[in-house]
């Protein structure tokens, strides 16, 4: 199995498993951004070889869970702070230039709705702050999600057996939630083995709040250029609930 996509026998759910599952990861996402350091693709490549493995571990790892109450047109979840990495962030930016015109001809102004969403790198992060309404993405038109294609990590990995807990969370109620653990867990071993792989690549590595680091790439046009020399524009909308240093500490350890 590619190093890309590898796992244990025991499966990235596991302690050992997860180890194993992070450090393969870590190494694979070495490899791709050395092999495409200083190319027009870098952030393609480690953007695709993220969400091709999250998704093929996560369907292999909920072969036996029920179906999930996540549906079109539900965007109870999608008003809490999405943490992104970089190679994210840049690709949401990308897609957001490329649609924008389109997008508008039908009354979606993307441009206008990032610009009105308010910013709160500095809140809490989701597991401490429960679903607690703080603010509707401006990626939400109607219930559906404008930019899905390409969207982070954080909202792949966030996935809800109960439709109707959701909601009650959203509102202060509830506060367990039935989510899907493989979704999580998967999310957070391939996202901070990317984090690890860019740390020690020399590139931005850090958790961005998207919405923030968005509008920050849209007004760089060479954002993507800076990035692939080393450059970290997003700094400004990082999400500090972690020191960063901590951060790199605890990579170190997983990889020893």
């Amino acid at each position: 199995m590619a190093s890309s996509d590898a796992t244990s026998a025991a499966g990235p759910g596991a302690a050992s498993g997860a180890l194993d599952f992070f450090r393969a990861q870590q190494a694979g996402f070495l490899a791709t951004l050395a092999a495409h350091r200083g190319s027009g693709q870098l952030v393609d490549r480690v953007w695709m070889q993220a969400f091709t493995s999250f998704e093929r571990n996560v369907a292999d790892q909920t072969r036996a869970l029920p179906a999930l109450a996540c549906r079109k047109g539900c965007g109870t979840c999608c008003q809490i702070l999405v943490a992104a990495t970089a190679p994210e962030v840049l690709m949401v930016a990308r897609y957001v230039r490329a649609m924008a015109p389109g997008f508008m001809k039908v009354g979606i102004d993307l441009a206008g709705r990032l610009a009105a969403a308010s910013d709160f790198p500095d809140s809490p992060p989701r597991e401490e702050a429960g679903m607690a309404l703080v603010r509707e993405c401006p990626f939400l038109a109607e219930g559906i999600c404008v930019a899905y294609p390409v969207r982070p990590m954080a909202c792949r990995g966030h996935a809800s057996f109960d439709e109707a807990a959701c909601v009650s969370a959203l509102l202060g109620g509830v506060d367990d939630v039935p989510v899907s653990e493989p979704h999580r867990t998967v999310r957070g071993l391939v996202q901070n083995a990317l984090q690890s792989a860019l740390h020690d690549a020399g590139y931005a590595w850090k958790l961005y709040d998207l919405v923030a680091a968005v509008r920050i790439a849209l007004a760089r046009p060479d954002a993507e250029v800076v990035f692939a020399a080393g450059g970290d524009l997003l700094e400004p909308a990082m999400i500090r609930h972690v020191s960063d240093v901590e951060m790199a500490s605890a990579f170190d350890r997983l990889k020893a």
